[in-house]
């Protein structure tokens, strides 16, 4: 690939940052300088931009604990995006959020540029479990939790998988509940309302993990951690 393009994909600058750096003789391919953004360069190659070497990584991966009132998206004219938490050298070419958080749910959201695991981890033939944790308006029990292990339907038509209720606390007194739930797909608001359905409201929703990968207890709300090649692996 050309010069200017690997180095904009490792989010060294624009492009016209870039070619800036080659004119002022700041840019440097396995010990020359280079002369043009045209250079080509293979990814195994020793580049420097002002004595710093830049290693080559086509794939990013950053796990993110999403707070309230952020939207699930990668820019909006008005509302914060969850791309705005990541710090501005992590914002790499064509890092997405792996499905959506309604701005109001919290907890782990994968970015990423690797579309590959991105299909891999929404797919719905993939089956890959989503655990969340809730604070629920109403008194969740075992009845609660047949009807969604049966697959119940929601509205007419759509018929749901089943799902994995585990109930923490019950307050009879005050009608709420903390549970865990275990879905297998991500329909639109499916956890919302499939609470609705039974006569309940979600009024806290959480993430807890998606497939293998799982938040971290110590990962506050609002920051992010990069996952390595390793982690990775896991996942896939």
């Amino acid at each position: 690939m050309r010069i200017d393009k690997y180095l904009a994909n490792m989010n060294i600058g624009s492009r016209k940052d870039i070619h800036q750096l080659i004119k002022e003789k700041l840019v440097i391919v396995n010990g020359k300088i280079v002369k043009t953004p045209k250079q080509q360069v293979e990814e195994t190659d020793k580049v420097c931009v002002d004595g710093n070497e830049v290693a080559y990584q086509k794939y990013h991966y950053f796990l993110l604990n999403k707070p309230k009132g952020v939207l699930s998206a990668t820019e909006d004219r008005s509302q914060k995006t969850v791309i705005s938490l990541l710090d501005p050298q992590d914002r790499y070419q064509g890092i997405v959020p792996v499905g959506r958080l309604d701005k109001d749910t919290t907890g782990l959201l994968l970015l990423t540029n690797d579309g590959q695991l991105n299909h891999e981890l929404l797919a719905p033939n993939k089956h890959v479990a989503k655990v969340y944790r809730a604070q629920i308006a109403g008194v969740a029990d075992e009845e609660t939790a047949k009807t969604f292990a049966s697959g119940m339907m929601l509205g007419d038509v759509t018929k749901l998988k089943p799902a994995k209720l585990k109930i923490l606390k019950q307050d009879r007194e005050n009608a709420t509940s903390e549970i865990e739930f275990e879905i297998s797909e991500g329909k639109y608001h499916q956890i919302k309302r499939m609470f609705g359905a039974v006569g309940m409201k979600v009024t806290a929703l959480d993430r807890l993990s998606m497939g293998n990968l799982h938040l971290p207890s110590d990962l506050k709300r609002g920051k992010y951690v990069e996952l390595s090649l390793d982690e990775i692996k896991n996942i896939k």
